[in-house]
């Protein structure tokens, strides 16, 4: 079972890559002022404000490129930070005439696994695929085509270096906007359980533990935007290939039911490289 899961997660991952070819604030997320240690701290618990905020609306963009080709996937959904749950809608990237080379893909976000549905590679069309994130060596941050928001919050208990760039607005939303970097090593030692273990994995199977960010919190100290850069070494030719993940969170406290496939719904065959 675990070989097969091992096979399913390489499999996402092949297929993505064959694709290419000032003023003061209030609430828990203020500062006393903006040094780097006050960014420093505000960050490493910017995934407990997100719990404390219950749910919200995700909407992603996953930017992949290597040897001069470039693709974004495009995912939208919700997301229960209680219950660590998400579902995401993944569009792919249309073909060179416009039309569309894949049908949405339906994601579940779980601690410590990723189901999907419609992902092709010959799985029949309603049947789900599980992939454990502890074993895919990018810890689910890029294999799924999107980052889980959950797991991206986490990673900024990596936050090594930051600094305050000021306030600014993101779609009617005074925020926050930081900039830094995170080492995956470090925030798999102080993440939750499930994504602990992914993040580990990422932190060994990337080209770099260090990864480049920047976030953006509103006054209570939520996360509205969050962007990583990530690199990692994929694809049968073993290209170097850089990856943007940009995350957004808004409407929080929206119903964010997530139901989980039953066991006879998930595919137990070969997944197609």
């Amino acid at each position: 079972m675990a070989e097969r899961r091992r096979r399913a997660g390489g499999a996402v991952v092949a297929g993505v890559v064959v694709c290419l070819g000032a003023a003061g604030c209030s609430g828990p997320g203020a500062a006393a002022d903006d040094s780097p240690a006050d960014a420093v701290r505000i960050l490493h618990r910017a995934a407990e404000t997100l719990v404390a905020a219950g749910s919200s609306k995700a909407t992603t963009s996953m930017e992949m490129a290597t040897g001069g080709t470039r693709v974004t996937i495009r995912g939208q959904g919700v997301y229960d930070f209680h219950g660590r749950l998400g579902r995401l809608t993944l569009r792919l990237p249309q073909d060179p005439t416009g039309a569309a080379e894949h049908p949405p893909i339906t994601e579940l976000l779980t601690p410590g696994a990723l189901f999907m549905k419609n992902r092709g590679a010959g799985v029949p069309a309603d049947k789900w695929i599980r992939v454990d994130t502890a074993t895919v060596s990018d810890g689910n941050l890029v294999t799924g085509g999107a980052t889980d928001p959950f797991a991206a919050a986490e990673l900024l208990r990596g936050t090594r270096t930051a600094r305050y760039l000021g306030r600014t607005d993101l779609a009617g939303t005074e925020v926050r906007h930081y900039r830094g970097t995170a080492d995956l090593a470090l925030a798999a030692r102080g993440a939750a359980g499930g994504v602990r273990q992914s993040l580990a994995a990422a932190a060994k199977g990337f080209a770099s533990a260090e990864v480049p960010f920047d976030v953006y919190l509103d006054d209570q100290g939520r996360i509205r935007k969050i962007r990583h850069r990530f690199s990692f070494v994929g694809g049968r030719n073993k290209a170097a290939v850089a990856v943007a993940s940009t995350t957004l969170l808004y409407d929080f406290g929206v119903p964010a039911t997530v139901t989980l496939p039953a066991s006879r719904d998930i595919y137990a065959g070969k997944i197609a490289e």
